[in-house]
């Protein structure tokens, strides 16, 4: 008697670079919108649209769009939202398949190679994760739209890592990826206090 095959769990962990190949492979043929990309995505797209985000704001001309959009998932997170939700307008965006094509083919072998050293392992709780996550990303956001274009990198780029960590459930590199925001948060926040004490001594001597 043949035993019946068993049903995949639900539940179970799925690489990043498997969710995004997915997307890839189920995108319109021409033109994709915000809302399609959260319904594909369900329970991944947090961690999705601000690796994809992050890894665009790490461009210059593009970071301060990139920015903005990234506060919007963030403060949802703070919120406890399940998924992230765009203004209707945004949502309903028509964007062109072959721009979000070119980035996750760009993006699915850089992922393969690092799920080879990233995976689950120390779990967080999954709430206060998540809005920690946020609030640290709203942060480093408000850092890259303030930063001239080539100082908008590194906060993107912890961005990209943070989101990374938090996608593969790695606890490990979320913790060390934590670290590093802390460090980027402190120079930019010295930095402007530098800057702001400048221009105090500017204006007292002109």
């Amino acid at each position: 008697m043949l035993k019946p095959t068993p049903l995949p769990d639900a539940t179970a962990f799925v690489p990043a670079s498997v969710v995004l190949q997915r997307l890839h492979d189920e995108a319109p043929p021409n033109h994709f919108t915000l809302g399609w990309l959260m319904g594909s995505l369900r329970m991944r797209s947090f961690g999705i649209i601000m690796l994809l985000l992050g890894v665009v704001a790490v461009t210059p001309g593009v970071s301060i769009v990139a920015g903005l959009l990234l506060v919007i998932p963030a403060v949802q997170m703070i919120e406890g939202h399940a998924a992230p939700v765009f203004p209707r307008r945004i949502a309903a965006l028509s964007l062109p398949t072959r721009h979000l094509a070119a980035l996750v083919q760009r993006a699915v072998p850089v992922l393969r190679y690092l799920e080879t050293m990233i995976h689950p392992r120390w779990p967080t709780p999954v709430g206060a994760t998540k809005r920690l996550v946020g609030i640290v990303v709203v942060i480093l956001s408000v850092a890259v739209l303030t930063s001239p274009p080539l100082g908008a990198i590194v906060p993107a780029l912890v961005i990209v890592l943070i989101s990374l960590a938090y996608l593969e459930e790695d606890g490990l590199l979320l913790m060390v990826a934590l670290m590093i925001a802390m460090i980027v948060m402190t120079v930019e926040m010295v930095a402007v206090w530098q800057i702001a004490r400048g221009a105090e001594w500017l204006s007292h001597v002109l």
